[in-house]
């Protein structure tokens, strides 16, 4: 895809972004757009950047270290948004301000040890199985709290609690991708104050073809990749 391709694109998201939040009567700036950058080529990455997007998103460490490594701007963030493996764990605090995938008080006390020794907290979302399905990652919404507990009872520097991530139900209509956003919502209303959690206020949901009725649903960040840089190429 064209860099002008990227550009448009990028802009058109961001008035879709703004009139979902309008709608919803909040402000577009409540709203964080993460481009999936998985799977893309550095020249696309490239691209988006000089488009002014900033905050990038990526599945597999392997993939994303090819293009961190080629990053010398300092205000691009890289979010690490795919389910992640503890043996890669030791690549995160250097490279990623965000992680939204933590499913384990394992991975999570792995993270700590690692983080503790860098200059500023790795910032964390709880992956929520927000549909149940048997094939996704994520702690189930019955089992949240007890997670919630078990993570604050380990007492882990380093990482900060700031929400939930979810993926909503595939081929899903509007009304029930809506109602399991408002369900994550809801998990992310009752957790915060129950713990004294302040900073927790973060919701990534809502991908390309569903970011506008996670936006309605209060969605923080939005993880979007194939409506800014096309369909991905199949090997």
């Amino acid at each position: 895809m064209h860099p002008s391709e990227i550009a448009q694109n990028l802009q058109r998201i961001k008035q879709l972004i703004a009139a979902a939040a309008a709608k919803s009567g909040r402000h577009p700036d409540d709203i964080k757009l993460i481009a999936v950058s998985k799977g893309r080529s550095w020249p696309q990455v490239e691209a988006a950047f000089a488009a002014g997007q900033l905050r990038f998103g990526e599945n597999t460490v392997q993939d994303a270290m090819s293009k961190i490594s080629r990053c010398v701007h300092p205000a691009i963030e890289w979010h690490f948004i795919g389910h992640l493996q503890s043996n890669k764990a030791k690549y995160i605090p250097s490279n990623f301000a965000w992680l939204h995938s933590l499913d384990s008080v394992a991975l999570a006390t792995k993270l700590s040890r690692l983080a503790r020794q860098k200059p500023t907290p790795l910032k964390v979302l709880i992956e929520v199985n927000i549909t149940g399905e048997v094939n996704k990652h994520g702690i189930a919404p019955s089992s949240l709290i007890h997670f919630i507990e078990e993570l604050l009872q380990a007492q882990l520097a380093g990482l900060e609690l700031r929400g939930l991530m979810a993926i909503g139900p595939p081929l899903a209509n509007e009304r029930a991708l809506r109602a399991a956003f408002s369900k994550l919502r809801e998990l992310r209303d009752a957790c915060a104050p129950r713990f004294g959690l302040t900073g927790f206020t973060a919701l990534s949901m809502g991908m390309s073809g569903d970011f506008v009725p996670a936006i309605m649903e209060g969605a923080t960040l939005v993880r979007i990749g194939t409506a800014i840089f096309g369909e991905r190429r199949k090997p």
